[in-house]
């Protein structure tokens, strides 16, 4: 029976959308790790969710809104470059009204919402062809935006007063890293959905952090942590399912085993 499922092509496709989610989510991931903007990552997802909530209304597809509503919040985000205390109470502010909204728009709906619903779960064993192809071109995208601005989004990163000293422009890449992190989590949200998407964003980066000192080595092993867990977690559901629950299960597996090397090399003597 397992074996029949693996000659599926719906199995195919499902491995490799989450084999090109993976990656893409690794990479973005480690510089929202790197610049304390996890929360960011919530937001975009959520109200990505109204977007897809207000399309519906408009008799559009889900996903052109989940895509519009996360580029919108991370524009606004961006264009704000908020920092620290601040950037929480503005985004948690945001974010709230934005949920509002989005029930908003369900309520006004008169059909069945649930091609909107399905976003907070994710479906990866759903990904058709034509959407593997936009995950891909997506992908791509997001890839191309960040080899073009490596060097000055890591220093504007890890030490963004001294860039800022520097004439680095913060607030364009601001803008371009939320724009970059808004494509990757209307992504992720195709595959693990709304409420787990910190699973392929924030924890293998986290995890890789600890893992690697760095920067290209802390990004290539966040993008192997989060391909590993996802292809692992589809495989697993096939069997016992859901898939969300066993790709945030060994993401999150690999951050505690990160947290305890990490542990361990505090506790051994010099």
């Amino acid at each position: 029976m397992y074996t029949d499922l693996l000659g599926q092509q719906f199995v195919h496709n499902a491995l490799l959308a989450g084999a090109v989610v993976g990656l893409v989510s690794g990479a973005i991931g480690f510089f929202v790790v790197t610049r304390g903007a996890s929360f960011a990552v919530h937001a975009m997802s959520e109200l990505g969710f109204t977007g897809a909530a207000g399309a519906l209304w408009l008799g559009l597809s889900p996903v052109v809104g989940l895509v519009g509503g996360s580029l919108v919040t991370g524009l606004a985000l961006g264009l704000l470059s908020l920092r620290g205390r601040e950037r929480d109470s503005a985004i948690g502010s945001v974010l709230a009204f934005g949920l509002g909204v989005g029930v908003l728009f369900l309520s006004l709906y008169q059909g069945y919402a649930t091609e909107a619903t399905n976003l907070l779960f994710g479906s990866v064993v759903a990904v058709s062809r034509p959407q593997l192809a936009g995950l891909a071109v997506v992908s791509l995208l997001v890839m191309a935006g960040i080899a073009a601005s490596y060097r000055p989004l890591l220093f504007s990163s890890v030490d963004p007063e001294v860039a800022e000293a520097r004439g680095v422009p913060l607030r364009a890449l601001s803008v371009i890293t939320y724009l970059l992190l808004a494509l990757t989590t209307a992504e992720a949200v195709q595959v693990v959905g709304v409420l787990l998407v910190l699973t392929l964003v924030i924890t293998p980066a986290a995890a890789a952090q600890r893992l690697a000192v760095n920067p290209a080595t802390s990004i290539v092993l966040a993008m192997l942590i989060a391909v590993a867990a996802t292809e692992g977690g589809i495989l697993i559901s096939l069997e016992w399912g859901p898939s969300s629950f066993w790709i945030a299960a060994l993401s999150f597996a690999v951050y505690l085993a990160a947290r305890a090397a990490g542990w361990g090399r505090l506790r051994r003597p010099a």
